[in-house]
This record gives structure tokens, C-alpha cells and sequence, in this order.
């Protein structure tokens, strides 16, 4: 296993698969590399191309939205995606693209140790929770691998196109507030 450098140091010069020859950027993750919870999205677009952070165009901004809504932000959280490298076109990752880059994100999460892991869209949700995952029946639902809680919510550039899917993730975003206070012990701060 690489450390943080070494690891985002081999990253950034990756060739495993065809994304390498079209990206700007690699974006290899965002935050708090020692945090309890991991955010993980299925691969950058084309603002996190041009910029290398994941979520930073209007998709972003959303995600923003929606952390503070439970108080927490960019500093208390890590984000990262399935694929480094953007798709073309922000299409889905293909399985090949996602082979390729999978060891670097378990790399991360095993730095990371995180206690609580959010799929974000179902790309994610099929490759880290299960293969047949259902966003639009099992969003918000708790499944436990090898010690981790997880869950998936909407990806935030679905709920851009589907505003009518906010209202559950509202409830989905205060689910996973109650775990993070349930079995986190830095997520939030102390209570005076």
C-alpha cells in the first residue's frame, strides 16, 4: 500500500486505460484525507477536469448544499471518484475504465479507514455496495462490508435534472447525519 504522496503521485501519471489521452487533469480526491467519512462519486466532469477537485461545477455546488445541510463541509468529509479521469462526454465509466482505476481508491480508502462510505449515484453504489444495486429503491439504505457502513444518495447532477427527488434525500442526508452521530467520533464537533 502507497501513502497519500506516492499514491497521488502515481495517479497523476497513470496510463492504464484510454481516459489518460483525453483528460486535462487527474482529479484524485478532495478533504479531509484523515476523515470518518468518505463521499464517493463516479468520476469527474468536465469543471473537475479543468480544475482536478471532484465536485466543484453546479453538481458541486449542490453536494455543497447538501453537507451543510447535516453541518458538514469539504473539511470534515473526503470526496473521490470511481474513475480519475473524465469520461468523455460525462458519460458512465466503462468497467474496463473502472478496473483500471480501482486499486488507487482502495488505496484511499485504506489510508483513510473511513467508518461510513456514500455512494453517490448508482455507478458507485453497483461497484462499491453491490452489483445489482437499485438507486431508486435502495438510496438511503444501510449495507455493512467488512465493518463500514454504507449508503447511496442520488448523485446531485440527477437531482439537478430531477428536482422532484429532493425531498427524499432530504431524508436520505438526515439518515446518514443520525449514523455519522451514532458511530463517528470526530465528524462533529463536541457539543459545549
Amino acid at each position: 500500500m502507497l501513502d497519500w504522496d506516492a499514491l497521488e503521485a502515481e495517479c497523476r501519471e497513470c496510463r492504464k486505460c484510454a481516459l489518460c489521452e483525453t483528460r486535462t487533469n487527474v482529479v484524485f480526491g478532495d478533504g479531509n484525507r484523515n476523515a470518518e467519512v468518505l463521499l464517493i462519486g463516479e468520476g469527474p466532469g468536465e469543471n473537475e477536469d479543468l480544475q482536478g477537485k471532484p465536485f466543484v461545477g453546479r453538481a458541486g455546488k449542490l453536494l455543497d448544499d447538501m453537507l451543510s445541510l447535516i453541518d458538514l463541509n469539504r473539511a470534515n468529509v473526503y470526496i473521490a471518484n470511481m474513475v480519475k479521469c473524465r469520461p468523455p462526454q460525462n458519460r458512465d465509466p466503462l468497467n474496463v475504465e473502472q478496473e483500471a482505476c480501482i486499486g488507487y481508491l482502495r488505496n484511499q480508502t485504506a489510508l483513510m479507514k473511513p467508518k461510513i462510505i456514500v455512494c453517490l449515484g448508482r455507478i458507485s453504489a453497483m461497484k462499491i455496495i453491490k452489483p445489482d444495486f437499485k438507486i431508486t429503491q435502495e438510496h438511503g439504505m444501510w449495507f455493512e462490508k467488512n465493518g463500514v457502513q454504507m449508503m447511496a444518495l442520488y448523485h446531485p447532477a440527477a437531482l439537478l435534472r430531477d428536482p422532484r427527488r429532493r425531498p427524499e434525500t432530504f431524508g436520505d442526508l438526515k439518515t446518514l447525519q443520525t449514523m455519522i452521530r451514532n458511530i463517528c467520533r470526530h465528524t462533529y464537533p463536541a457539543p459545549n
